[in-house]
């Protein structure tokens, strides 16, 4: 059982250190951009960027069938939806473009949801696991004697061990 208790330990370690750093790392998704000139003479107007142009642009991006319409945010910009999260934004007036690609990293995002309780039976699974880390914990506590148990060293290292996380709470 050690072993199966410590795969999940070592996924809610990974797991919770990445959403800890969630302001310095996003573990959901991959976003990287890309820019490029598009094809063509500019300025173009708002007329010229019908579906098929728009198509046209993020066919070599690969995205072409995922395209869900397209906007204008403003008279010099037009903005393509892409179905999961990408986007791309073109300059009308120079053909500059940043293709904004939205990726779901598919292991990182799996064992955050965890983290967010994603149901009942996770629910009943989280409590039995945490039960079993109090057990594995009190029966560890009683296994070394003398010196170094319990009522010696290993006691103050108890006692620290439960009071560094509340400080944290104290003094926050």
């Amino acid at each position: 059982m050690s072993f199966f208790f410590g795969g999940i330990v070592l996924i809610y370690a990974i797991s919770g250190f990445t959403l800890n750093h969630k302001h310095d790392f996003n573990a959901e998704y991959a976003i990287r951009q890309h820019r490029f000139r598009t094809e063509g003479t500019f300025p173009k107007s708002e007329h010229d960027y019908t579906k098929n142009y728009v198509l046209s642009i993020l066919e070599p991006l690969g995205e072409a069938t995922a395209y869900t319409k397209h906007y204008f945010p403003d008279s010099t910009h037009m903005k393509a939806f892409i179905r999961g999260g990408s986007s791309l934004v073109v300059d009308m007036r120079t053909g500059e473009a940043v293709y904004e690609s939205v990726k779901k990293r598919p292991l990182l995002s799996v064992m955050n949801r965890l983290h967010y309780n994603p149901g009942r039976w996770w629910t009943v699974f989280s409590d039995v696991f945490a039960g079993s880390l109090v057990l594995i914990t009190l029966t560890g506590l009683v296994m070394v004697h003398g010196g170094k148990g319990l009522w010696g060293r290993g006691g103050i290292e108890l006692v620290a061990g439960i009071l560094f996380p509340l400080l944290f709470i104290v003094f926050s």
